[in-house]
Protein backbone atom coordinates (compact mmCIF):
# COMPACT_ATOMS: atom_id res chain seq x y z
CA UNK A 1 0.00 0.00 0.00
CA UNK A 2 1.31 3.43 -0.94
CA UNK A 3 1.53 5.56 2.19
CA UNK A 4 -1.58 7.69 2.55
CA UNK A 5 -3.16 6.52 -0.73
CA UNK A 6 -6.07 8.82 -1.54
CA UNK A 7 -9.39 7.00 -1.81
CA UNK A 8 -12.49 8.75 -3.16
CA UNK A 9 -15.48 7.75 -1.01
CA UNK A 10 -18.84 8.70 -2.50
CA UNK A 11 -21.64 8.75 0.05
CA UNK A 12 -19.06 8.68 2.80
CA UNK A 13 -21.22 10.57 5.31
CA UNK A 14 -23.87 7.83 5.36
CA UNK A 15 -24.21 4.93 7.77
CA UNK A 16 -21.94 2.36 6.12
CA UNK A 17 -19.88 5.09 4.45
CA UNK A 18 -18.89 6.85 7.67
CA UNK A 19 -17.88 3.61 9.38
CA UNK A 20 -15.86 2.66 6.30
CA UNK A 21 -14.18 6.08 6.23
CA UNK A 22 -13.14 5.43 9.84
CA UNK A 23 -11.79 1.97 8.96
CA UNK A 24 -9.87 3.42 5.99
CA UNK A 25 -8.28 6.07 8.21
CA UNK A 26 -7.27 3.45 10.75
CA UNK A 27 -5.69 1.39 7.96
CA UNK A 28 -3.54 4.34 6.86
CA UNK A 29 -5.49 5.54 3.83
CA UNK A 30 -6.59 9.11 3.14
CA UNK A 31 -10.31 9.04 2.32
CA UNK A 32 -11.71 12.02 0.39
CA UNK A 33 -15.46 12.16 0.98
CA UNK A 34 -18.19 13.46 -1.33
CA UNK A 35 -21.84 13.42 -0.26
CA UNK A 36 -24.93 15.50 -1.07
CA UNK A 37 -26.18 15.03 2.54
CA UNK A 38 -29.74 14.25 1.37
CA UNK A 39 -29.90 11.23 3.65
CA UNK A 40 -26.83 11.83 5.80
CA UNK A 41 -25.10 14.40 7.97
CA UNK A 42 -21.69 16.09 7.83
CA UNK A 43 -21.62 15.60 11.60
CA UNK A 44 -20.77 11.93 11.02
CA UNK A 45 -17.51 12.93 9.33
CA UNK A 46 -16.70 15.41 12.08
CA UNK A 47 -17.13 12.63 14.61
CA UNK A 48 -14.93 10.27 12.61
CA UNK A 49 -12.31 13.03 12.69
CA UNK A 50 -12.56 13.15 16.49
CA UNK A 51 -12.11 9.37 16.71
CA UNK A 52 -9.10 9.12 14.38
CA UNK A 53 -7.53 12.43 15.44
CA UNK A 54 -7.12 14.02 12.03
CA UNK A 55 -9.09 16.02 9.48
CA UNK A 56 -10.90 14.46 6.52
CA UNK A 57 -11.43 16.36 3.28
CA UNK A 58 -15.15 16.67 2.55
CA UNK A 59 -17.04 17.97 -0.50
CA UNK A 60 -20.78 18.60 -0.39
CA UNK A 61 -21.98 17.74 -3.88
CA UNK A 62 -24.22 15.43 -5.86
CA UNK A 63 -22.22 12.99 -7.95
CA UNK A 64 -24.65 13.60 -10.83
CA UNK A 65 -23.11 17.08 -11.09
CA UNK A 66 -20.39 16.30 -13.63
CA UNK A 67 -18.44 19.56 -13.32
CA UNK A 68 -18.32 19.64 -9.52
CA UNK A 69 -17.27 16.00 -9.36
CA UNK A 70 -14.68 16.63 -12.08
CA UNK A 71 -13.18 19.39 -9.93
CA UNK A 72 -12.67 16.85 -7.14
CA UNK A 73 -10.80 14.56 -9.53
CA UNK A 74 -8.68 17.53 -10.66
CA UNK A 75 -7.79 18.40 -7.04
CA UNK A 76 -6.74 14.89 -6.02
CA UNK A 77 -4.90 11.82 -7.25
CA UNK A 78 -7.03 8.82 -6.39
CA UNK A 79 -5.72 5.27 -6.13
CA UNK A 80 -9.26 3.89 -6.09
CA UNK A 81 -12.91 4.71 -5.48
CA UNK A 82 -15.37 3.33 -2.92
CA UNK A 83 -18.86 4.01 -4.27
CA UNK A 84 -21.64 4.14 -1.65
CA UNK A 85 -23.78 6.92 -3.12
CA UNK A 86 -27.36 5.87 -3.75
CA UNK A 87 -30.89 5.76 -2.40
CA UNK A 88 -31.43 2.54 -0.48
CA UNK A 89 -34.95 2.05 0.94
CA UNK A 90 -36.72 -0.99 -0.53
CA UNK A 91 -40.21 0.23 0.36
CA UNK A 92 -39.64 3.74 -1.00
CA UNK A 93 -38.22 2.33 -4.24
CA UNK A 94 -41.49 0.48 -4.88
CA UNK A 95 -43.42 3.76 -4.49
CA UNK A 96 -40.94 5.98 -6.38
CA UNK A 97 -39.10 3.73 -8.86
CA UNK A 98 -38.08 6.53 -11.27
CA UNK A 99 -36.45 8.43 -8.40
CA UNK A 100 -34.27 5.37 -7.71
CA UNK A 101 -33.34 4.69 -11.33
CA UNK A 102 -32.51 8.35 -12.00
CA UNK A 103 -30.45 8.82 -8.84
CA UNK A 104 -28.60 5.51 -8.58
CA UNK A 105 -27.91 4.83 -12.25
CA UNK A 106 -27.21 8.38 -13.46
CA UNK A 107 -24.89 9.06 -10.52
CA UNK A 108 -22.89 5.91 -11.10
CA UNK A 109 -22.53 6.52 -14.84
CA UNK A 110 -21.27 10.07 -14.21
CA UNK A 111 -18.75 8.73 -11.70
CA UNK A 112 -17.51 5.97 -14.01
CA UNK A 113 -17.06 8.38 -16.92
CA UNK A 114 -14.86 10.61 -14.79
CA UNK A 115 -12.91 7.63 -13.50
CA UNK A 116 -12.24 6.68 -17.12
CA UNK A 117 -11.19 10.24 -18.01
CA UNK A 118 -8.76 10.42 -15.08
CA UNK A 119 -7.40 6.87 -15.47
CA UNK A 120 -8.75 5.70 -12.10
CA UNK A 121 -9.78 2.12 -12.81
CA UNK A 122 -10.04 0.51 -9.37
CA UNK A 123 -13.42 0.61 -7.64
CA UNK A 124 -15.35 -0.99 -4.82
CA UNK A 125 -19.09 -0.89 -5.44
CA UNK A 126 -21.57 -0.96 -2.59
CA UNK A 127 -23.88 -3.69 -3.85
CA UNK A 128 -26.48 -5.66 -1.93
CA UNK A 129 -27.87 -9.10 -1.23
CA UNK A 130 -31.07 -7.82 -2.87
CA UNK A 131 -29.48 -8.79 -6.22
CA UNK A 132 -30.25 -12.41 -5.29
CA UNK A 133 -33.98 -11.64 -5.13
CA UNK A 134 -35.90 -14.47 -3.53
CA UNK A 135 -33.18 -17.15 -3.70
CA UNK A 136 -33.96 -20.73 -4.69
CA UNK A 137 -31.63 -21.97 -1.98
CA UNK A 138 -29.66 -20.59 0.93
CA UNK A 139 -26.98 -19.77 1.78
CA UNK A 140 -26.41 -17.84 -1.43
CA UNK A 141 -23.06 -17.95 -3.20
CA UNK A 142 -21.59 -15.36 -5.53
CA UNK A 143 -22.61 -17.44 -8.56
CA UNK A 144 -26.21 -17.89 -7.35
CA UNK A 145 -28.91 -16.67 -9.72
CA UNK A 146 -29.44 -12.91 -9.59
CA UNK A 147 -32.98 -11.58 -9.70
CA UNK A 148 -34.12 -8.45 -7.89
CA UNK A 149 -37.66 -8.21 -6.50
CA UNK A 150 -37.83 -4.40 -6.15
CA UNK A 151 -36.55 -1.26 -7.96
CA UNK A 152 -33.81 -0.63 -5.39
CA UNK A 153 -32.43 -4.12 -5.94
CA UNK A 154 -32.71 -3.74 -9.70
CA UNK A 155 -30.57 -0.58 -9.62
CA UNK A 156 -27.88 -2.56 -7.78
CA UNK A 157 -28.16 -5.38 -10.30
CA UNK A 158 -27.96 -3.00 -13.26
CA UNK A 159 -24.89 -1.25 -11.84
CA UNK A 160 -23.24 -4.63 -11.30
CA UNK A 161 -23.91 -5.40 -14.98
CA UNK A 162 -22.38 -2.07 -16.02
CA UNK A 163 -19.27 -2.98 -14.00
CA UNK A 164 -19.08 -6.45 -15.56
CA UNK A 165 -19.35 -4.84 -19.01
CA UNK A 166 -16.53 -2.40 -18.23
CA UNK A 167 -14.22 -5.20 -17.12
CA UNK A 168 -15.08 -7.29 -20.17
CA UNK A 169 -14.89 -4.60 -22.82
CA UNK A 170 -12.75 -5.43 -25.87
CA UNK A 171 -10.61 -2.38 -25.11
CA UNK A 172 -9.35 -4.18 -21.99
CA UNK A 173 -8.74 -0.97 -20.07
CA UNK A 174 -7.78 -2.91 -16.94
CA UNK A 175 -10.83 -2.04 -14.89
CA UNK A 176 -10.51 -3.82 -11.54
CA UNK A 177 -13.75 -3.80 -9.59
CA UNK A 178 -14.94 -5.48 -6.39
CA UNK A 179 -18.71 -5.80 -6.00
CA UNK A 180 -19.39 -6.12 -2.28
CA UNK A 181 -22.81 -7.65 -1.72
CA UNK A 182 -23.86 -6.57 1.75
CA UNK A 183 -26.32 -8.52 3.78
CA UNK A 184 -27.96 -6.67 6.71
CA UNK A 185 -25.64 -4.25 8.53
CA UNK A 186 -26.63 -3.23 12.06
CA UNK A 187 -24.83 -1.90 15.13
CA UNK A 188 -22.50 1.07 15.43
CA UNK A 189 -18.90 1.95 16.21
CA UNK A 190 -17.97 0.90 19.74
CA UNK A 191 -17.44 4.54 20.76
CA UNK A 192 -21.13 5.29 20.27
CA UNK A 193 -20.14 8.43 18.35
CA UNK A 194 -21.30 7.28 14.92
CA UNK A 195 -24.21 5.05 13.96
CA UNK A 196 -27.28 4.72 11.78
CA UNK A 197 -29.14 8.02 11.59
CA UNK A 198 -32.38 7.63 9.60
CA UNK A 199 -34.37 10.74 8.83
CA UNK A 200 -38.02 10.42 9.82
CA UNK A 201 -39.55 6.97 10.38
CA UNK A 202 -36.82 4.34 9.92
CA UNK A 203 -37.01 1.98 6.95
CA UNK A 204 -34.62 -0.57 8.44
CA UNK A 205 -35.44 -2.95 11.27
CA UNK A 206 -32.76 -2.21 13.87
CA UNK A 207 -33.17 1.60 13.98
CA UNK A 208 -36.90 1.03 14.38
CA UNK A 209 -36.30 -1.40 17.26
CA UNK A 210 -33.96 1.10 18.93
CA UNK A 211 -36.47 3.94 18.67
CA UNK A 212 -39.29 1.79 20.11
CA UNK A 213 -37.02 0.54 22.91
CA UNK A 214 -36.05 4.12 23.78
CA UNK A 215 -39.68 5.25 23.84
CA UNK A 216 -39.44 7.53 20.83
CA UNK A 217 -41.84 5.32 18.87
CA UNK A 218 -44.73 3.33 20.33
CA UNK A 219 -44.62 0.08 18.43
CA UNK A 220 -42.62 -1.93 15.93
CA UNK A 221 -44.44 -3.15 12.86
CA UNK A 222 -43.24 -6.63 11.88
CA UNK A 223 -44.00 -7.03 8.18
CA UNK A 224 -45.28 -10.56 7.68
CA UNK A 225 -45.88 -13.35 10.16
CA UNK A 226 -46.77 -16.05 7.64
CA UNK A 227 -43.47 -16.68 5.85
CA UNK A 228 -42.33 -20.31 5.53
CA UNK A 229 -39.77 -19.88 8.33
CA UNK A 230 -39.48 -21.30 11.85
CA UNK A 231 -41.64 -18.57 13.41
CA UNK A 232 -43.31 -17.03 10.35
CA UNK A 233 -41.14 -13.89 10.29
CA UNK A 234 -38.44 -13.03 7.78
CA UNK A 235 -34.91 -14.30 8.37
CA UNK A 236 -31.83 -12.24 7.49
CA UNK A 237 -28.05 -12.31 7.82
CA UNK A 238 -27.21 -9.48 10.24
CA UNK A 239 -23.62 -8.22 10.14
CA UNK A 240 -21.92 -5.68 12.39
CA UNK A 241 -21.33 -2.47 10.45
CA UNK A 242 -17.66 -2.38 11.54
CA UNK A 243 -17.10 -5.90 10.18
CA UNK A 244 -18.62 -4.63 6.94
CA UNK A 245 -16.42 -1.52 7.00
CA UNK A 246 -13.32 -3.67 7.47
CA UNK A 247 -14.42 -5.68 4.43
CA UNK A 248 -13.85 -2.56 2.32
CA UNK A 249 -10.31 -2.22 3.62
CA UNK A 250 -9.70 -5.87 2.73
CA UNK A 251 -11.14 -5.31 -0.76
CA UNK A 252 -8.85 -2.31 -1.37
CA UNK A 253 -5.85 -4.40 -0.33
CA UNK A 254 -6.97 -7.05 -2.84
CA UNK A 255 -7.28 -4.43 -5.60
CA UNK A 256 -3.80 -3.09 -4.78
CA UNK A 257 -2.16 -6.50 -4.87
CA UNK A 258 0.47 -6.52 -7.62
CA UNK A 259 -0.46 -10.12 -8.43
CA UNK A 260 -3.89 -8.93 -9.59
CA UNK A 261 -3.39 -8.49 -13.33
CA UNK A 262 -5.69 -7.43 -16.15
CA UNK A 263 -9.38 -6.54 -16.08
CA UNK A 264 -11.54 -8.14 -13.43
CA UNK A 265 -14.95 -7.59 -11.88
CA UNK A 266 -15.51 -9.88 -8.92
CA UNK A 267 -18.43 -10.14 -6.50
CA UNK A 268 -18.01 -10.96 -2.82
CA UNK A 269 -20.65 -11.77 -0.22
CA UNK A 270 -20.13 -9.86 3.02
CA UNK A 271 -22.20 -11.61 5.66
CA UNK A 272 -21.89 -13.90 8.67
CA UNK A 273 -23.33 -17.03 7.09
CA UNK A 274 -26.12 -17.21 9.69
CA UNK A 275 -29.75 -16.13 9.54
CA UNK A 276 -31.84 -14.67 12.35
CA UNK A 277 -35.60 -14.11 12.32
CA UNK A 278 -37.24 -10.86 13.38
CA UNK A 279 -38.67 -12.47 16.51
CA UNK A 280 -35.32 -14.07 17.36
CA UNK A 281 -33.67 -10.65 17.02
CA UNK A 282 -36.25 -9.13 19.38
CA UNK A 283 -35.64 -11.94 21.89
CA UNK A 284 -31.87 -11.45 21.71
CA UNK A 285 -32.41 -7.69 22.13
CA UNK A 286 -34.33 -8.36 25.37
CA UNK A 287 -31.62 -10.72 26.64
CA UNK A 288 -28.84 -8.24 25.84
CA UNK A 289 -30.46 -4.94 26.84
CA UNK A 290 -33.28 -5.99 29.16
CA UNK A 291 -35.88 -3.98 27.25
CA UNK A 292 -38.97 -5.64 25.79
CA UNK A 293 -39.96 -4.12 22.45
CA UNK A 294 -43.68 -3.75 21.79
CA UNK A 295 -44.51 -5.08 18.33
CA UNK A 296 -47.42 -5.90 16.04
CA UNK A 297 -47.34 -8.34 13.14
CA UNK A 298 -48.85 -6.73 10.03
CA UNK A 299 -49.16 -7.65 6.35
CA UNK A 300 -46.09 -8.46 4.33
CA UNK A 301 -44.32 -5.55 2.66
CA UNK A 302 -44.09 -5.56 -1.13
CA UNK A 303 -40.62 -6.57 -2.30
CA UNK A 304 -39.66 -8.49 0.87
CA UNK A 305 -38.71 -12.18 0.92
CA UNK A 306 -38.74 -15.01 3.47
CA UNK A 307 -35.05 -15.73 3.98
CA UNK A 308 -31.63 -14.73 2.68
CA UNK A 309 -28.22 -15.33 4.16
CA UNK A 310 -24.68 -15.51 2.83
CA UNK A 311 -22.09 -18.09 2.12
CA UNK A 312 -19.11 -15.81 2.91
CA UNK A 313 -16.42 -18.42 2.29
CA UNK A 314 -15.19 -16.84 -0.95
CA UNK A 315 -14.56 -13.48 0.75
CA UNK A 316 -12.92 -15.34 3.64
CA UNK A 317 -10.56 -17.05 1.21
CA UNK A 318 -9.78 -14.32 -1.36
CA UNK A 319 -9.98 -11.17 0.76
CA UNK A 320 -8.69 -12.80 3.94
CA UNK A 321 -11.70 -11.26 5.68
CA UNK A 322 -14.26 -12.65 8.09
CA UNK A 323 -16.66 -11.27 10.65
CA UNK A 324 -15.41 -10.87 14.24
CA UNK A 325 -18.45 -9.51 16.07
CA UNK A 326 -21.56 -11.42 17.13
CA UNK A 327 -25.24 -10.52 17.39
CA UNK A 328 -24.94 -9.49 21.05
CA UNK A 329 -22.21 -6.99 20.17
CA UNK A 330 -24.26 -5.65 17.25
CA UNK A 331 -27.18 -5.01 19.60
CA UNK A 332 -25.12 -3.53 22.43
CA UNK A 333 -23.20 -1.19 20.14
CA UNK A 334 -26.41 -0.10 18.43
CA UNK A 335 -28.05 0.56 21.81
CA UNK A 336 -25.04 2.58 22.97
CA UNK A 337 -25.35 4.76 19.88
CA UNK A 338 -29.08 5.22 20.49
CA UNK A 339 -28.74 6.10 24.18
CA UNK A 340 -25.88 8.56 23.60
CA UNK A 341 -27.58 10.08 20.55
CA UNK A 342 -31.36 9.90 21.04
CA UNK A 343 -31.86 12.46 18.27
CA UNK A 344 -29.14 11.13 16.00
CA UNK A 345 -26.77 13.80 14.73
CA UNK A 346 -29.26 16.63 15.35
Amino acid sequence: MTEKSQILVTGGAGYIGSHSVLALCEAGYEPIVVDNLDNSSHESIKRVESIVGRSIKFYKLDIRDHQKLKDVFINHSFASVVHFCGLKAVGESVVYPLKYYENNLAGTITLLKLMEDFQVRKMIFSSSATVYGDPDEVPVKEDSKRFATNPYGRTKLMIEDICFDLANTKKRDNWQIALLRYFNPIGAHESGLIGENPKGIPNNLMPFILKVASGELDQLKVFGGDYPTNDGTGRRDYIHVMDLAEGHVAAIAWLENELLQGSICQAFNLGTGNSVSVLELLHEFFLSIGVKVNYEIVDRRQGDIAECYADPSFANQILNWKTKRGLKEMIEDGWKWQTLNPYGYS
